[in-house]
């Protein structure tokens, strides 16, 4: 909903999937997350997969730790709020934008979950399923994980999102969310079981 404070949902099962890996990591990887957070800290990585390829190929931990090892290192150190705000610095107008996308994911049930990142926010029910990203001063890019569904002039391959996505929409005024783009977007949240 508009106006209400960027926190991210969590079902229970994915709260109880993640705290069950964590628990597991001493066992798995040989040190429990702090002790991965401060080796982390240690280090000073300007990119999420140079501190994931580090803990892969130093210390033999298998990508799913070593991409949750640094996500949660991160998340102590920027708050999810500010995620978004620095991502939207010098490009205010597009918030709108953003903010409309939230409220239609988040309408679409419980089990959503919003995760800023540095330049994008993925949007996740069991899979991701939609990333927001604002690209330019006056463009936000929508990507969209929709299998097998043929593109179109509107919806593009997924260009720069590569894997992430299977789709992208241009997105540059608020006006272009419309049901076209809503059917879209809930197809992926449907498909993202």
């Amino acid at each position: 909903m508009p106006g209400r404070p960027l926190t991210k949902k969590k079902t229970p099962t994915m709260d109880k999937a993640l705290q069950t890996m964590i628990d597991n990591m001493p066992d798995k990887t040989g040190k429990s997350l702090d002790d991965w957070k401060s080796l982390l800290k240690q280090k000073s990585f300007t990119k999420h997969s140079e501190a994931v390829n580090f803990l892969k190929k130093e210390h033999q931990v298998t990508h799913g730790f070593a991409n949750t090892i640094v996500t949660l290192s991160k998340e102590e150190n920027t708050p999810p709020a500010d995620l978004v705000k620095n991502q939207y610095k010098g490009k205010e107008d597009l918030m709108p934008i953003y903010k409309k996308l939230l409220s239609i994911v988040e309408s679409f049930g419980e089990d959503v979950t919003i995760s800023p990142k540095k330049a994008s926010v993925s949007v996740i029910r069991k899979k991701q399923f939609a990333l927001i990203q604002p690209s330019t001063k006056t463009r936000i890019d929508l990507g969209l994980k929709i299998k097998d569904k043929p593109t179109t002039d509107r919806l593009e391959n997924s260009g720069p999102f590569g894997s992430m996505c299977t789709h992208r929409v241009k997105l540059s005024e608020v006006s272009q969310i419309d049901g076209e783009l809503r059917d879209w977007l809930k197809e992926a949240y449907l498909k993202a079981e």
